[in-house]
């Protein structure tokens, strides 16, 4: 039996290492798992959700470091699959911040902070992005130098560069423009279905 949810998680994901700053803020159901979290900040941030990722955090009963990801069989890997473990056994006013990396070559380090714990709102469908800031980063631009790199060959029409990456990217691309309402937000049951096939 489906657990019923009354309460609602308000998270400020910010993405390390950029500014001016990157950040989204997101309010998602307490019964979602990690990796319905996953999902969610892929979807608000811009992300395609083509890498692997992984959730950092104190286990909130041992203090202890845990890993949140995708367990990985050909991996000496003792992660916990972000499927079975909840938000809401970890995340807590106490116990409010994660490091969530996508993507292991380009590191895209994100700050994750539990800034609210609220009634659910019976007219509201979850999850919402409700703010943000900037543009995300393309996928596989080569991590923060890449992307350095990227927004300076954007800034110089006349650069040799500036004509293919435009291409790449298409002309809509505007790293300062954010729009909450341009999110949607994909059912993480039907994408885990995709992962486990």
């Amino acid at each position: 039996m489906k657990k019923p949810c009354n309460h609602v998680y308000q998270f400020k994901i910010t993405l390390d290492g950029i500014t001016p700053s990157i950040w989204r803020r997101i309010q998602v159901p307490e019964t979602y798992s990690f990796y319905d979290l996953h999902v969610a900040i892929q979807d608000a941030m811009g992300w395609s959700d083509s890498h692997l990722y992984q959730f950092e955090m104190n286990d909130p009963k041992t203090g202890e470091a845990v890993e949140i990801s995708i367990p990985d069989e050909d991996w000496e890997d003792d992660a916990l699959a972000g499927w079975d473990v909840k938000i809401a056994d970890y995340f807590s006013i106490k116990n409010p911040e994660a490091l969530y990396i996508y993507d292991f070559g380009d590191n895209w380090e994100h700050t994750i902070k539990l800034e609210k714990i609220l009634p659910r709102d019976e007219k509201a469908e979850y999850p919402i992005c409700l703010d943000g800031k900037r543009a995300c980063p393309p996928d596989d631009c080569g991590g923060f130098p890449g992307y350095e790199d990227l927004l300076m060959t954007l800034s110089d029409p006349d650069s040799e560069e500036y004509e293919e990456t435009i291409d790449w990217l298409g002309d809509d691309f505007d790293p300062e423009h954010f729009d909450p309402a341009d999110v949607y937000f994909d059912d993480p049951t039907e994408r885990r279905k995709f992962i486990l096939r």
